[in-house]
């Protein structure tokens, strides 16, 4: 296993929120938001390359500005690999979770530089904080949610970047109270969604007909602290879930595998020192090890590099 931090130098006080991706080439590429501390108006969206096993220096990738041109807070940024030469990078921008709206660039060299920034339609904010998965057809399935109205889940679809639509909110925000789901593809066009909630627990919910439809929202028995989680499918049809397994507090955080999304196994542990050890994003490289991105204290992003059971 290979631990490291992508950037050590300390220039940015407080980092948060990362994900993880894979250019054409092999290259791996992450990105977070960064700045003196998450809400500030001058958090801004920063990226890296790991290039010979080494990351390179990190650059601004994206700013938010609102409607006289000050700044404006960034959040959640989301990597996802479209096609051969189209790097996925979408964010969001807003004064709070409540009122932030989604952003989309992209890159066309392997994340080196980054095109303007675009809004997604109104009332839309794009994948909010895991990736998204492709559909039956090639179009985009955004896992995402919205905090206006309690927390609540939704997703959207897009096939080309330009016409969005989406389905309403999939729970009440009262019962349950989620955000920020995870897919799992289950065969076929079924998936299944997992994710963050207030209640103490894990949520999943299934959908048989491509994420149009799913079924009602309930608990499962993994603990969690309200804090972010991913999963993801692994090449040989096995899953993995990185989370706190926890009720309260944000360590130790961990690797569970599974073979029916369904019933996890601990085979990691990444951390579990005192401190916070948080939002978590997976990525299963072209060499199949599994990269592992997620905030250590707020003061830094670290990389995890390692093989499968």
């Amino acid at each position: 296993m290979t631990q490291e931090f992508i950037d050590d130098r300390g220039v940015i006080p407080s980092v948060h929120a990362s994900t993880i991706a894979e250019a054409a080439d092999g290259t791996v590429v992450a990105a977070w938001f960064g700045g003196q501390y998450e809400g500030h108006p001058e958090v801004a969206i920063y990226t890296a390359r790991r290039v010979k096993g080494k990351w390179e220096t990190p650059i601004l990738a994206a700013q938010g500005n609102d409607s006289a041109g000050g700044p404006l807070a960034c959040y959640n940024p989301v990597l996802f690999r479209w096609t051969e030469d189209r790097l996925l990078l979408f964010y969001k921008a807003g004064k709070s979770p409540s009122t932030w709206h989604g952003y989309l660039t992209w890159s066309a060299d392997g994340g080196r530089t980054w095109l303007t920034p675009q809004p997604l339609p109104n009332g839309f904010n794009g994948p909010i904080k895991n990736r998204p998965v492709l559909d039956a057809t090639g179009g985009l399935i955004c896992p995402t949610s919205d905090e206006q109205h309690g927390w609540r889940v939704h997703f959207e679809f897009t096939k080309d970047l330009i016409h969005w639509n989406k389905t309403g909110p999939l729970n009440d925000g009262l019962k349950i109270g989620a955000i920020q789901p995870s897919l799992l593809k289950l065969g076929g066009i079924a998936w299944r969604a997992i994710g963050r909630t207030q209640n103490g627990f894990l949520f999943q919910m299934d959908s048989h007909d491509d994420g149009r439809t799913w079924n009602e929202m309930s608990l499962t028995d993994l603990p969690n602290p309200n804090s972010g989680t991913d999963a993801i499918q692994l090449a040989d049809g096995r899953y993995v879930l990185a989370y706190n397994p926890v009720s309260k507090g944000r360590t130790p955080l961990v690797l569970a595998i599974s073979s029916d999304a369904a019933i996890w196994k601990t085979f990691a542990t990444l951390e579990s020192a005192p401190g916070e050890y948080s939002y978590p994003t997976l990525f299963q490289g072209q060499s199949r090890r599994i990269h592992v991105v997620y905030t250590w204290k707020r003061e830094k992003i670290r990389h995890v590099e390692l093989d499968l059971p």
